[in-house]
């Protein structure tokens, strides 16, 4: 990361989200972090700021929590150079490199982590969660800026049978970078399901790469994304089915308006003899709601294997002219039927995440909508 600096547009994964030309330097922002859709509720909450870790009291039961100062090396350092650079500079305020989470049984608490500075030029941070056998953990994640650079990563490990469960909100201003690294693995049997709500910021990439270890596991990557004038969002994953019998199933729905721009690269990696029998689904779907909204969109399958039930669509269009005018025989305002109807469309990316949850995000997303 040293020799080639942050990624930039000539980078093939990164030509359309350059992080490098729009960071020439750290700044702090001029606002603080944007509300936290999920401060009410119930949960065990860790709070980063400048890479350090304030913990509510006691964790719950069957979670050990443990704060390491050495610096652990990362695996996927080549392939995610932000996550390179996060797990380099964590730490670099109190000594605490990563927070250790080990996860031995069934959690009752969704577990919070909370990313918000106050005005600071940064704010890197890492986490690893380990899940053991047929335990169960709720993560949620709240990624509200008030940095220059904020970088979150975190490595997932679900061993055999375990499950977790990830929820991501992502919010940043217009003068703000920020970036949301995760590497996961599972083992046998093992079941993994996230679901991201994403406004951008100047800059904004949530990279999740996902590889299976064992055979029977399943994992849905479902996601949603709304981009203003003058704001960036990059969704992208990396899925490799490196072992029989997996199941992925992940849905991008995304709107974007004048001057925003949103970018969904999907990949699914199907190897020869391990990812034979493989199950995987990718659809993205976007809409632009007014002339010069841009989406850039990649979605790639690289199949060697023979036996598979792979596909992919991608679609980027406008709202259907029939509905707009059916809503507005019926006597509701063009601005309101517009916000209904881009409401129901991403409403189904949202769908899965705890109730809860999803019913903060759709509040969230129905007032962007209706500005």
């Amino acid at each position: 990361f040293a020799a080639n600096g942050l990624p930039h547009r000539r980078m093939e994964a990164w030509k359309w989200t350059d992080f490098k030309a729009a960071l020439p330097q750290l700044e702090a922002p001029k606002a603080k972090a944007t509300d936290d859709p999920f401060a009410d509720a119930p949960a065990y909450r860790i709070h980063v700021d400048q890479g350090r870790f304030a913990r509510d009291g006691e964790p719950p039961a069957g979670v050990r929590i443990f704060e390491k100062t050495d610096t652990q090396s990362f695996g996927a350092a080549e392939e995610m150079p932000l996550g390179a650079m996060t797990a380099a500079l964590a730490g670099q305020k109190d000594g605490v490199n990563t927070l250790m989470i080990e996860v031995t049984e069934t959690v009752d608490h969704p577990i919070h982590f909370v990313c918000a500075a106050d005005g600071d030029e940064a704010n890197f941070a890492r986490v690893t969660v380990l899940v053991r056998p047929g335990a169960s953990i709720e993560l949620i994640e709240s990624h509200l800026g008030g940095a220059g650079f904020s970088s979150f990563l975190i490595d997932v490990g679900i061993q055999t049978s375990g499950r977790a469960t990830r929820t991501i909100y992502q919010r940043g201003e217009a003068d703000e970078a920020q970036a949301v690294t995760a590497d996961i693995h599972l083992d046998a049997d093992a079941r993994f399901e996230q679901t991201t709500l994403a406004f951008g910021a100047k800059v904004a990439r949530i990279e999740t790469q996902l590889t299976y270890e064992g055979e029977a596991a399943e994992a849905m990557l479902n996601a949603a994304y709304l981009s203003g004038d003058g704001y960036h969002v990059d969704l992208t994953s990396l899925v490799r089915h490196n072992a029989m019998r997996c199941t992925t199933k992940q849905v991008t729905k995304g709107a974007v308006i004048d001057g925003g721009k949103g970018v969904f690269q999907g990949k699914f990696y199907v190897p020869r003899t391990r990812g034979q029998f493989t199950d995987a689904d990718m659809q993205h779907h976007a809409l632009l709601l007014e002339n010069g909204a841009e989406v850039f969109a990649k979605p790639e399958l690289e199949i060697y294997a023979d036996d598979v039930e792979c596909a992919h669509g991608n679609t980027c269009g406008a709202l259907d002219a029939n509905q707009l005018f059916y809503m507005r025989q019926r006597g509701i305002p063009e601005k309101d039927a517009r916000a209904l109807l881009t409401e129901a469309f991403v409403a189904e990316a949202l769908e899965d995440a705890p109730e809860a949850l999803a019913e903060a995000m759709t509040t969230k997303a129905r007032s962007w909508l209706s500005r």
